[in-house]
């Protein structure tokens, strides 16, 4: 183990330095590499919407909710061992690095197998809960059950990137998912084109697209020298560092998945107003998808850099990071919230070029983008948290105000105004508002460096 330490050529010790700059230019990369990873299913929607049929579109856009609910898990499960991963780093614990690392990929493959056949399992009860129009049924079962059936490629994918964005290298997961990105979209006009396998086309696209970035990034943590090193005869479970993965990781999971879950209530208000509305709707959450980007690449990076900095109990500069990350994120909100309000009906125009998708597109973007700094407030401080190892407060927040009050206000609200869409627009904002409440509350009692993972 003695060769498999020390820093490499992409690792980055954010123990030292400036804060804002630690926090830049990890975000950098990893904001490019997120926006080429939504482009996966923002392709497959343009391509459908553009080459097959409105109602191949609405059922692309519609069952997002579905397919993020179960990637969702495997997200959160591997933000918990980022976090796991950074502290020891920081904490220059290398030993205990490698065995999460093993502890990490051997999760990933389980949770993906796992995940594949709860989705084929679920999958006619979840578009029956999601009130699927009958005229996009039997597309949105097709695209959904070719990706669930698929689900270890993107599990491993993101716990193996995971693993390096722990040690700062937020680079190579950026190189291949631009390299996954191209493939997909390539494959999309092939298949959808040139073959005409409509939706089924685009979804076997991306199956193929997320293995590849799931080959890579196995193949990176196999050539490394350092300490993250993949070796394959040591890929076993280490019981004390699953348990921190475990403690980290499922409460991020839940929320995450549930979250998810959560959304198929909103979507299924959605639906209620008809195809007009639902690929408006879907018109908003693929612009939506790329401006909530930068505020969730923040927050990442802040988990990283608290995680690292707390492993070396530098609990004052963890603070600070927190205040300067608030600040960058809530600057972002309010510049991107103004250029929205003018460019809404071209962003909406870019998916689909029917005038009533177009208005409805329009709308939900003028409403619900110049609110977008309460995300903001509650991603950072949740990220925080999270990167101090306590995930339960994150979650708990995320559950009570994000997915159960957002449920009654609109039970609530859809009775006293009936067949009025603008409460059911507010559903997001009031939820974020709610999970910033709490969180804030929380955090101004909370002590970071009480809940570190290292000794």
């Amino acid at each position: 183990m003695a060769k498999l330490i020390g820093k490499k050529k992409y690792d980055v010790d954010m123990t030292e330095g400036s804060i804002s700059r630690h926090i830049l230019s990890f975000s950098i990369p990893l904001l490019v590499g997120n926006l080429f990873q939504i482009l996966y299913n923002t392709v497959d929607t343009w391509v459908v919407g553009n080459f097959a049929s409105d109602a191949a579109f609405s059922a692309v856009g519609t069952v997002g909710p579905a397919l993020n609910m179960m990637i969702a898990f495997a997200m959160g499960l591997g933000s918990g061992a980022g976090i796991v991963i950074s502290q020891y780093y920081g904490a220059k614990q290398y030993d205990n690095v490698s065995k999460a690392v093993h502890t990490t990929i051997v999760a990933g493959a389980v949770l993906g197998l796992i995940l594949s056949i709860t989705g084929c399992l679920l999958l006619p009860t979840l578009l029956k809960f999601m009130n699927v129009p009958d005229e996009i049924y039997a597309d949105a079962r097709t695209y959904l059950l070719i990706l669930y059936a698929a689900m270890i490629p993107p599990a491993l994918y993101n716990m193996g990137a995971g693993v390096l964005r722990a040690v700062g290298d937020s680079s190579r997961p950026f190189y291949f998912l631009l390299v996954s990105c191209v493939t997909n979209i390539i494959l999309d006009l092939l298949f959808v084109i040139k073959f005409n396998w409509g939706v089924a086309g685009v979804a076997w696209a991306t199956t193929a697209a997320q293995t590849l970035s799931m080959v890579l990034v196995l193949i990176t943590l196999l050539r490394s020298d350092a300490c993250i090193k993949l070796i394959p005869k040591k890929l076993a479970i280490d019981k004390q560092i699953l348990k921190k993965i475990i403690r980290v990781g499922i409460p991020s999971a839940i929320q995450m998945t549930i979250t998810s879950f959560s959304n198929l209530f909103v979507q299924s208000y959605i639906n209620a107003f008809g195809g007009s509305v639902m690929g408006g709707w879907t018109a908003y959450t693929k612009v939506g998808q790329f401006l909530q980007l930068p505020i969730q690449t923040l927050a990442t990076a802040l988990s990283t850099f608290t995680g690292q900095n707390l492993g070396k109990g530098q609990t004052e500069r963890a603070k600070r990071s927190v205040v300067v990350t608030l600040y960058m994120s809530i600057g972002f909100c309010i510049g991107a919230g103004a250029l929205v309000m003018l460019a809404a009906p071209t962003l909406s125009n870019i998916f689909n070029s029917n005038p009533e998708i177009i208005h409805y597109g329009t709308y939900f973007l003028r409403h619900i983008v110049p609110v977008y700094f309460l995300m903001a407030i509650y991603q950072t401080i949740a990220a925080a948290l999270r990167g101090a190892g306590n995930a339960k407060i994150p979650m708990f927040a995320m559950l009570g105000g994000g997915v159960v009050f957002r449920q009654v206000y609109l039970f609530v609200f859809s009775r006293i105004f009936p067949g009025n869409i603008l409460p059911v627009t507010y559903a997001y904002p009031v939820g974020w508002a709610m999970a910033g409440l709490i969180l804030v509350i929380y955090y101004k009692k909370a002590d970071l460096g009480k809940t570190r993972l290292v000794d």
